[in-house]
């Protein structure tokens, strides 16, 4: 393995990781920030017929930013880590 390619795999199960991290922890963050925002336990389904469109994609919206935003801060802090400890960023 060289350079850049060589880390880019090495690093790739750190990001699966990461990954799956940033879901839990924005999952566990959008459930708090909805409950504050609509006053309810959970969000709408696209499929729940009781809720309008209004509700169900503002709701996927706030979802999907809050997990972008949090896997690309762990996606950050991971590389980082990696840099640390190998020499080498992940990304380049």
């Amino acid at each position: 393995m060289s350079g850049s390619k060589g880390a880019k795999l090495v690093y790739r199960p750190v990001g699966l990781i990461g990954g799956v991290l940033a879901g839990v922890v924005s999952g566990a963050i959008f459930k708090q920030v909805w409950k504050r925002v609509s006053g309810e336990d959970d969000a709408p389904d696209a499929l729940q017929s009781e809720y309008g469109m209004r509700e169900v994609v503002l709701a996927a919206a706030i979802q999907g930013a809050l997990f972008a935003a949090t896997k690309a801060a762990i996606d950050r802090a991971g590389a980082r880590g990696f840099t640390k400890l190998t020499g080498s960023w992940p990304g380049d």
